[in-house]
């Protein structure tokens, strides 16, 4: 064989080899780097820019996607422990006409960490406003979402500052009281009157707490390389003392049921998605609607989500109940029938007939939030007759 054939194939199957070992290199030695390398292929992918902006000393990390229009923006707030690329599964199914923001919350990711900071869900609060006013974001109101402990500010925000929200939808959120706990709630009270702040199930610190953590949150089952688990709890050991504190100010009692304290300031139209499988919020809040939590002047509707992933549900924005309900009372666990009202009008302008399950392969807020079937999301006409939505 010719020596300059030989030597272009020598040539051609080094340049191949290259990336090859250097995907095993970083599976096997540096499986966090592959997870970062995701997130960004992702965001570029999906057309999500990365920007800094500041008040006074403090930073806001956060991407975005589109410009102000005639439609409302889109505020997104991700969860526990969590960051702004939680919400890439979400936006990949979301028109490119909406202007789509998500910041990372009070210190977590690229947002300053401040140990002089309020944690509490009232100072996350004023930081998210102050983020607001930056971007300008207010000049007219914009739809705010928020998941787990973002919805536990998204709410308390859409009460605080009614001006700034034009709707609001909240997933899974954390910050309502019910009538009894659910056995996630209950370890997580013996964890905290034992002071055994290092067992908390929601910040891993080894591979195998990582799996149980995906199993607590997610229930589509899905088994994750060893690697990859390894890579998850590389990324987020350097943050679990923040963790730790976050959690621990967020769950005192000036916190821990913040939302359902000012629910009745709550005046705009509001979606409420919870997932009938949910392990750590406390899916029996949908049952216990007669338990008394929104005005019935509100235009306010919840979902009960059947869907395979909540997220499906939340960019299908179906027709769904509208419940009258007060904050005067812990909601019960009774599954009473309800007064329903008819819902609000999707005020996002977002298509509904998105259909397709959404992955999330790394963070598993909205798995949690997964129902058990593959049905179509089901709502409900005002004499309770249920529906599937088209």
């Amino acid at each position: 064989m010719d020596l300059d054939v030989v030597n272009m194939f020598v040539i051609a199957g080094g340049t191949l080899a290259i990336p090859i070992l250097a995907f095993v290199a970083s599976f096997l030695l540096w499986p966090s780097a592959l997870i970062r390398i995701y997130y960004w292929y992702w965001r570029r992918t999906l057309g999500m820019q990365v920007r800094y902006v500041h008040h006074e000393d403090y930073q806001f990390c956060y991407s975005f996607r589109g410009r102000p229009g005639h439609k409302p923006s889109i505020l997104m707030l991700h969860g526990f422990s969590a960051h702004k690329d939680m919400w890439l599964s979400v936006v990949k199914f979301l028109p490119k006409n909406l202007h789509l923001v998500c910041v990372d919350m009070p210190g977590h990711e690229g947002t300053t960490r401040s140990s002089l900071d309020d944690l509490s869900i009232d100072g996350q609060v004023k930081r998210i406003h102050q983020f607001v006013e930056c971007l300008k974001l207010n000049k007219k109101p914009f739809h705010l979402v928020g998941t787990s402990m973002g919805g536990h500010v998204a709410g308390v925000y859409a009460a605080h500052y009614p001006s700034d929200v034009s709707s609001l939808c909240l997933v899974c959120p954390a910050g309502l009281q019910y009538s009894s706990d659910n056995q996630f709630v209950q370890r997580l009270k013996e964890l905290q009157d034992s002071a055994a702040v290092e067992k908390i199930p929601l910040i891993p610190s080894t591979p195998e707490e990582m799996s149980e953590m995906l199993q607590l949150c997610s229930y589509v089952r899905f088994k994750v390389p060893q690697q990859i688990l390894q890579g998850l709890v590389d990324v987020r050991i350097p943050h679990n003392n923040f963790y730790r504190k976050l959690f621990l100010e967020i769950v005192n009692e000036k916190s821990r049921y913040s939302l359902h304290q000012n629910m009745d300031k709550i005046k705009v139209p509001t979606q409420i998605i919870w997932g009938k499988q949910d392990q750590v919020g406390a899916r029996r809040v949908w049952g216990g609607a007669s338990g008394k939590l929104w005005p019935s002047s509100w235009s306010t509707f919840l979902l009960l989500c059947t869907t395979q992933t909540t997220i499906r549900s939340w960019t299908e924005v179906p027709t769904a109940a509208c419940i009258p309900l007060t904050a005067s009372a812990p909601i019960p666990e009774s599954d009473a029938a309800t007064t329903l009202r008819d819902p609000a009008p999707n005020a996002v302008g977002v298509p509904v007939s998105l259909r397709k399950p959404v992955p999330s392969p790394w963070y598993p807020q909205f798995h949690r939030a997964s129902g058990a079937t593959k049905k179509s999301p089901r709502s409900f006409s005002q004499n309770g007759n249920s529906h599937g939505t088209k």
